[in-house]
């Protein structure tokens, strides 16, 4: 079994010490009472969740699977899967930032966010239920109904119900304008909901009383594609007027997917045989309705290569502390043993220092994109929650893009630090590479991050979203021009924030002249802007340690992985800018 110890330590200097949340969040709307001691004692509580009853469900969990029993159409989760999940709805960890009005704690989103890390730690697997059921909470608050509201969100805030997004078709994939599941109106105002969906993550388990699909498909009257779509709410079991389940509803699974990741997770084909919905938000209107579950879906996503990715460190820092191999190039460091541990190699040193580079200046970014939704939500003012809007929009591809596809390379080089005993299933860390080979393809994939990133967030955009991040990093450049301990970052950090505004100018109006620039362009612009952000939160968090109350070992270490960082990774940046302006000649036709 795979060891899992909640970063504690890292958490609460990114929060606290490295983005000031407590200052931030007790003077939004609503925030007098979320100060320090009460985040840590949910940060503590949660820890103690993921480590003592997910971790140990995880490999368990993959080596078992779901069980699907066809004829009765009915899915089951692995052992242990109930309990946990009995836990987590006792604990009130369902509800921690729903609104009270529904049973929810109220807490702020980036709390959310700090306590799924360590949930989707523990067992990845086993936190997609829940977190679809967030998505479905966000949807109904912003476009339900006052009924529907209260019907349906209490139960799912209390941990009895969970929720879906019922998006992709077989036909379809990534192009919901041609999807084909259809919405005929009944004569008591309802929807006989007709189609098939494919890759539902949790469309049907053992662990809750009802699931509550969000369902998109088109009504008679609707135009043709992406403009014809409606957002409708689908019960497993028909809800009675007093709240209570009624008979069973035409919505089943027809299979689950055999996956080479993720397997405690149920992603099912969902058939919908003329079962009763009902209309969330305006007719045509669900695209709207389904981006509201799609972006705190793709921030969670990108939550998941962080967590996969911390586990994945923890574990290859662990073997490599423990194994002795072989001798340091330079003589032995441990003469009275048989031979030197694996740290004593600079090439496994700098394996490791990868992942924790990416590792805590991922959770830096994302701990911050969650900062700019509780501003959005509750700001003091409209220009401030504004910018926050502004803010989140660019970063969400950068979140999900980049950290998943850098988890592909944390995960991959924490196997390789185990050799070839990580390529055996009993030492656990395989398990890691599999998981988060999915997260780089769902909530779309790295390349519609890419696009989304250029193509709406710049492009459309007129790259607003761009402009306050650089004006972030010049204000800090500029605050800590004279500052010693940061002298060897400024002006790197500089130089590259001023190449980003250039380079994206230039860029624009390449694709003016011939929009294929844009395809040729967008991974390698997506890359170049990951690795400059985290460049500038690798920064941040060197002037934090010095201010902060952490132990010296902790500060030194800040210290070492910002240098590497900036040595070793941040120059990673000319190859896509060259790439980048090596244009879409250099992509000929295939025949």
């Amino acid at each position: 079994m795979t060891l899992y110890k909640a970063p504690l330590d890292d958490q609460r200097f990114a929060l606290f010490d490295l983005l000031g949340a407590e200052a931030i969040l007790t003077q939004l709307q609503g925030g007098e009472g979320h100060t320090r001691d009460l985040l840590d004692a949910v940060l503590e509580e949660a820890g103690k969740l993921s480590e003592q009853v997910l971790a140990p469900t995880n490999a368990t969990g993959d080596e078992e699977g779901c069980h699907f029993d066809k004829a009765n159409r009915a899915v089951t989760t692995p052992k242990g899967f109930k309990e946990a999940f009995r836990a987590f709805s006792n604990g009130g960890w369902a509800g921690l930032t729903m609104a009270e009005e529904f049973g929810g704690q109220a807490l702020p989103s980036v709390m959310g966010i700090a306590t799924s890390e360590m949930f989707q730690s523990g067992n990845l697997s086993w936190s997609l239920y829940p977190l679809l059921s967030e998505g479905a909470c966000h949807a109904l608050e912003l476009h339900g109904t006052e009924d529907q509201k209260h019907t349906y969100l209490k139960p799912i805030v209390a941990g009895q119900w969970t929720g879906t997004m019922c998006l992709t078709e077989p036909q379809a994939g990534s192009d919901l304008g041609l999807l084909k599941t259809r919405a005929e109106p009944s004569a008591n105002g309802s929807y006989k909901i007709s189609g098939t969906k494919i890759f539902i993550s949790a469309g049907d388990h053992d662990l809750a009383d009802n699931i509550i699909h969000l369902v998109l498909a088109r009504l008679p009257d609707a135009p043709a594609g992406s403009r014809g779509i409606s957002m409708f709410i689908v019960s497993k079991f028909k809800v009675k007027a007093d709240g209570s389940l009624g008979e069973r509803n035409n919505a089943y699974p027809g299979a689950i997917e055999h996956k080479m990741g993720i397997r405690g997770s149920a992603t099912c084909v969902m058939n919908f045989d003329e079962a009763e919905g009902y209309l969330i938000g305006p007719s045509h209107k669900g695209l709207a309705a389904m981006f509201t579950m799609m972006n705190a879906a793709r921030l969670s996503v990108g939550l998941q290569g962080l967590a996969l990715s911390e586990r994945a460190l923890q574990n290859s820092l662990n073997y490599a502390r423990e194994r002795l191999q072989s001798r340091a190039l330079s003589g032995p460091k441990f003469p009275d043993k048989p031979a030197d541990n694996l740290l004593v190699q600079p090439d496994v040193r700098r394996m490791l220092l990868t992942q924790r580079a990416f590792v805590e200046g991922s959770r830096a970014l994302i701990m911050y994109a969650a900062l700019q939704t509780d501003i959005e939500a509750r700001g003091v003012d409209e220009a401030t929650r504004r910018q926050a809007s502004e803010l989140l929009a660019f970063l969400i591809p950068i979140a999900k893009g980049v950290v998943t596809e850098l988890a592909q390379e944390c995960t991959k080089e924490a196997l390789q630090v185990y050799g070839g005993h990580g390529f055996i299933v009993e030492n656990g860390v395989e398990q890691f590479v599999r998981d988060a080979r999915i997260i780089t393809l769902y909530e779309g994939t790295t390349g519609i991050q890419a696009a989304d990133l250029l193509g709406r967030k710049i492009l459309q955009f007129k790259s607003v979203g761009l402009q306050h991040f650089l004006a972030e990093i010049g204000a800090f450049c500029k605050r800590h021009a004279t500052d010693e301990a940061l002298h060897p970052y400024i002006a790197q950090l500089s130089a590259l924030a001023k190449e980003w505004s250039e380079l994206t100018q230039r860029l624009a109006q390449r694709i003016q002249g011939n929009p294929e620039e844009l395809g040729a362009a967008a991974n390698d612009y997506l890359y170049y802007s990951g690795y400059i952000t985290l460049a500038y939160f690798w920064a941040k968090a060197v002037a934090a340690a010095e201010k902060s109350a952490q132990q010296p070992t902790f500060k030194q270490a800040k210290h070492d992985t910002a240098a590497f960082y900036f040595a070793r990774l941040l120059p990673r940046t000319h190859m896509h800018k060259a790439v980048i302006e090596a244009g879409v000649g250099t992509l000929p036709a295939i025949v």
